[in-house]
C-alpha cells in the first residue's frame, strides 16, 4: 500500500467508530479533494469504500447541505432497500391465508395468536416462492396484531348463583370471630410432591458448573418415599401456620388430625379463652362439604377441645381463593423450588424456614400415622352429631357443638 494511503487508513481506523454512513462518506470526499488528482483511488484503497461512494461525497460537498434536510437523517429520503412487502405485495395476503386455519381468538379483537411457529410459516412461504425469513414473519405477525401468548386460566365451571354471597358471608363470619377473640383457621391440602432425586425446572443460584444431579426419569414415585402430603392449618389473625406432612393417605381423618395438632401445639396457648373456632375450607377434597367423615372427625375435635367448631366452605371451583393458598402455600412452593425433595425429612426442613415480609411463621411436623381409605360413616353416627346448619346455605355453613360427656 502506498505510504499516503497508509496514513489515510490510520486516520480512518481511528475515526471509524465515531462516524456514521454520511459522515464517513463526507470525510473520505474531503481527503480525496485535499489529495487532488488520484485522491479518489487513494482513499478508496485505504478505506475500502467504493469509488462511487467517494464521488457521491464529493458531489455533496460541492452542493453544500440543504437547509430543509433533517439534521439527523443519514440517507436521503427514499434511500435504502425497499420493504419486502413493497417488493412482494402478495406476501401479506399469503401469510394471512396460512394463518386462517390455525388462528385463535376473536377475529374482531385487536389481539390474536397462532399455533404455527414463525419458522414453519417462513418455510411454507418460501416453498411458494416468497423470499422471507423467520425474523420477517415475526415482524409481519406483530403488524397483523398477533403475539406470543400462554394459556390463561379463566374458564370456570358454571357458577353457583350465590357464589359471591357466600364470599360475603365468609368475610362477615371471619370478622365476627376475630372481634370476639376467637381463632379463624384456613385449611387446605397442598399438592402431592414426588419425593426423590427428581428434577425441578426452577433454577437456583449455585457454583458455576455444579448443578444438582437428579434422575433422568420420574414417571413413578420412589417406592420407599412415596408422595409426601402437606396439609396446612393457617391461623389468619397472627399469620401463623401448622403443616402436617403425611405419608399415607390424604383423608378427612388426616385433615382433622392436622387441625387437632394445630390446636394442641399452637392454638390453645394463643387463645386460652377461646370458646369457638372458625374453619374455612375448600368445597371438595378431604374437607369436602359433602364428606360425612369430615363432619364426624370435626365432632370428635369439638368434643375433645370443648370448642364450638364452625365451618364455612368456599364454593366449588374457588379452592385457590382460600387464605392459606395465598398467604402460606405459595411461599412454601417458592422455598423448595429448584431443590430435589430427596426425603420426607427434607420436605419438613424446607417448610420450616419459610418467612415473609408480613411475618409468616410455620411449624411443620411429619405425621407418620396410617389413614385408611374407604371408611364408611353410618346414618346413626350422623344422627348423633351435634350439628346445626346455618340458615344461609346450611350445606356450606354449619357448626358442631361439643357433646356432653357421659
Amino acid at each position: 500500500m502506498h505510504a499516503q494511503a497508509e496514513g489515510i487508513k490510520a486516520k480512518f481506523d481511528a475515526l471509524r467508530p465515531m462516524l456514521d454512513e454520511r459522515t464517513r462518506r463526507l470525510w473520505a470526499a474531503a481527503e480525496a479533494k485535499a489529495i487532488g488528482w488520484g485522491g479518489i483511488s487513494r482513499v478508496a484503497e485505504a478505506t475500502g469504500m467504493s469509488h462511487g461512494t467517494v464521488r457521491s461525497g464529493l458531489r455533496e460537498l460541492a452542493a453544500g447541505r440543504p437547509e430543509a434536510e433533517p439534521r439527523r437523517r443519514v440517507r436521503r429520503p427514499g434511500g435504502g432497500r425497499k420493504r419486502l412487502t413493497e417488493r412482494d405485495p402478495e406476501l401479506a395476503s399469503a401469510l394471512e391465508r396460512k394463518l386462517g386455519p390455525v388462528t385463535r381468538g376473536d377475529p374482531m379483537a385487536p389481539l390474536r395468536w397462532t399455533c404455527s411457529s414463525a419458522a414453519r410459516l417462513a418455510e411454507e412461504l418460501r416453498a411458494e416462492g416468497h423470499g422471507v425469513s423467520e425474523r420477517t414473519v415475526n415482524r409481519l405477525l406483530h403488524g397483523l396484531g398477533y403475539s406470543l401468548q400462554a394459556n390463561r386460566k379463566t374458564l370456570e365451571r358454571k357458577r353457583h348463583p350465590d357464589r359471591e354471597a357466600q364470599f360475603g358471608h365468609i368475610s362477615r363470619r371471619v370478622q365476627e370471630f376475630q372481634q370476639r377473640g376467637n381463632p379463624v383457621v384456613s385449611v387446605a391440602c397442598h399438592r402431592r410432591e414426588l419425593a426423590g432425586q427428581y428434577r425441578d425446572a426452577v433454577r437456583e443460584w449455585r457454583r458455576k458448573g455444579n448443578p444438582e444431579e437428579v434422575q433422568a426419569y420420574y414417571d413413578f414415585a420412589a417406592p420407599k418415599l412415596g408422595r409426601p402430603i402437606p396439609y396446612g392449618a393457617h391461623d389468619v389473625t397472627p399469620d401463623a401456620s401448622w403443616v402436617s406432612v403425611g405419608t399415607d393417605h390424604g383423608t378427612a381423618e388426616f385433615a382433622v388430625e392436622t387441625l387437632r395438632r394445630w390446636w394442641r401445639e399452637m392454638g390453645r396457648s394463643a387463645y386460652p379463652k377461646a370458646g369457638a373456632l372458625l374453619v374455612t375450607a375448600d368445597g371438595g377434597g378431604s374437607g369436602s362439604s359433602r364428606s360425612r367423615l369430615w363432619k364426624l372427625e370435626l365432632q370428635g375435635l369439638a368434643d375433645e377441645s370443648g370448642l364450638e367448631v364452625s365451618v364455612c366452605h368456599f364454593p366449588a371451583g374457588t379452592s385457590k381463593w382460600t387464605q392459606i393458598e395465598h398467604r402460606m402455600f405459595c411461599h412454601v412452593t417458592q422455598n423448595w423450588s429448584g431443590r430435589p425433595l430427596v426425603s420426607r425429612e427434607v420436605v419438613v426442613e424446607l417448610i420450616g424456614p419459610v418467612r415473609t415480609k408480613s411475618g409468616l411463621t410455620i411449624r411443620p411436623e411429619r405425621d407418620g400415622n396410617g389413614y385408611a381409605t374407604g371408611r364408611k360413616v353410618t346414618r346413626e353416627e350422623i344422627r348423633d352429631l351435634s350439628l346445626k346448619r346455618d340458615e344461609f346455605h346450611g350445606e356450606w355453613n354449619y357448626t358442631l357443638a361439643p357433646r356432653p360427656r357421659i
